[in-house]
């Protein structure tokens, strides 16, 4: 296992040197975030792009550089010499942890993996025939039954705990920015256990309740993929980390050492990605005041769409197609001439090599050597890349994405192509709930406007006369 670690952070460092050779900080764009206050001018366009949602120490993406950053630590760095549980605890906690502080909170994952009882219920559900992403949200959600007392009556957020219910009023709406204080928002509550709650289950927006979601989606992902597979879940083993247990919990053999380091690598490059719909989704909802459960759920249900996630389940299915590297030069010139998007290349943020994707390319052709079902697919997507990036890299700026060596990865590891979108989940939870803890510190209710551009004055046509 200590030479596996030596080699991949070896190939992970060797593909950071790729990357801009700036020093980090001297971009404009760091200039204009010093000293930034309230009100912020920017521009804004449909779908809120360019607007300006909050301030926030998680992560950074710089996608004219190509820079990824969690909490001040680059991606490159983290990838190299971490783990996914070191990861969750910066995330959540702001600081690199210490050794007994890393052994306490993985003893807390290792604990909160299992889940007899939601697991117990995710049986008696009709997984076959559901989306999978459909099947780990009814999982949260058995989870938020099973490990708080929020969704008894007792539960349910109080108007008590508001300063003011009306969060359409009319001074909301005063130009430039409302009123100077946010008087119709709710206030951080102090939240009253009902007299009959369980004792062992906590209010659902403490950092108990991060690392419950942290731990427990791993195990949802992996029993989903058993049970529609007709097989039944297996209990996570203590003796394992996360990314090795979530390997073990899907296909029921311990992982290689290379399986269990390229998923934990995996698992860290997707676990915060800046203001993203998923993480806007889950700030949305926590902002109401719901609960971090029910705020993950909009995370999840906004990862769902063809959008957000699921790109690398069509980039292996595109490789299929395209069946060997030989194949690529007619298959891409026909593809442009069709109009085709190629999945996996480009970004909506990034206008050069996503970092993710420089590390998980040489990761992708590790595990080709050691697979040689893989070999191929890897082989067809690096003359993929070539063709593409040949073609439209100078011009456009399109380059891969992680998406494009993820599914890659997977499939190398026997990961079903319909899980590739809740593995993004199961990694993704960690900078959700870690945003959502950090926005609640100084919660307003998300209100943006719209722009009205119906009628007016329509007088009412009774029915008799339409």
């Amino acid at each position: 296992m200590e030479r596996i670690d030596e080699d991949i952070s070896e190939l992970i460092l060797r593909a950071k040197k790729e990357t801009s050779s700036k020093p980090k900080g001297t971009d404009p764009i760091f200039d204009q975030m010093r000293g930034v206050d309230w009100p912020i001018k920017c521009t804004v366009g449909p779908g809120l792009e360019g607007a300006i949602a909050c301030k926030s120490r998680v992560g950074f993406v710089n996608g004219s550089e190509g820079t990824l950053i969690y909490r001040g630590y680059d991606i490159f760095d983290l990838s190299a010499h971490s783990t996914f549980e070191e990861v969750s605890y910066l995330l959540l906690y702001g600081e690199l942890p210490t050794e007994r502080q890393l052994a306490t909170f993985a003893g807390r994952l290792s604990e909160f993996r299992f889940l007899p009882n939601t697991l117990r219920m995710m049986a008696g559900a009709p997984l076959e025939w559901m989306n999978p992403m459909a099947a780990l949200r009814m999982g949260t959600n058995f989870m938020h039954q099973r490990q708080t007392w929020r969704d008894s009556d007792g539960g349910r957020p109080s108007f008590e705990d508001a300063i003011a219910s009306d969060e359409d009023s009319i001074p909301m709406e005063t130009r430039p920015t409302g009123e100077e204080h946010a008087i119709y928002e709710f206030q951080r509550r102090h939240l009253r256990r009902p007299r009959d709650a369980r004792a062992a289950t906590d209010d659902a927006e403490s950092m108990d309740s991060c690392i419950h979601l942290i731990a427990g989606m791993a195990t949802l992902a992996a029993a989903i993929g058993r049970i529609r597979s007709g097989r039944l879940p297996i209990e996570p083993d203590p003796e394992l980390g996360h990314a090795a247990n979530l390997l073990y919990m899907m296909t029921g053999r311990r992982p290689t050492p290379l399986e269990e380091r390229v998923m934990d690598v995996a698992l860290i490059l997707h676990a915060d990605h800046g203001m993203n719909a998923s993480t806007f989704a889950c700030l949305v909802v926590a902002s109401t005041m719901s609960d971090i459960y029910f705020s993950v759920d909009a995370g999840i249900g906004a990862l769902n769409g063809p959008l957000h996630g699921g790109a690398n389940e069509e980039v292996t299915r595109v490789l299929g197609e395209i069946g060997s590297p030989d194949r690529v030069p007619a298959w891409y010139r026909d593809a442009r001439k069709a109009g085709r998007k190629i999945p996996g290349f480009g970004h909506r943020v990034y206008k050069t090599y996503d970092p993710r994707a420089r590390v998980l390319a040489p990761l992708a052709g590790m595990m080709a050597e050691s697979n040689p079902d893989c070999s191929q697919m890897y082989s067809t997507a690096k003359r993929l890349e070539d063709a593409v990036v040949s073609d439209l890299g100078a011009e456009k700026r399109i380059f891969p994405n992680v998406d494009f060596y993820s599914g890659i990865v997977y499939n190398a590891m026997g990961v079903p192509d319909d899980l590739y979108t809740v593995l993004f989940a199961v990694s993704r939870v960690a900078g959700w709930t870690a945003r959502v803890m950090e926005y609640l510190d100084n919660n307003r209710i998300f209100r943006p406007r719209s722009l009205y551009i119906g009628d007016f004055d329509r007088e009412y046509v009774p029915m008799e006369n339409r």
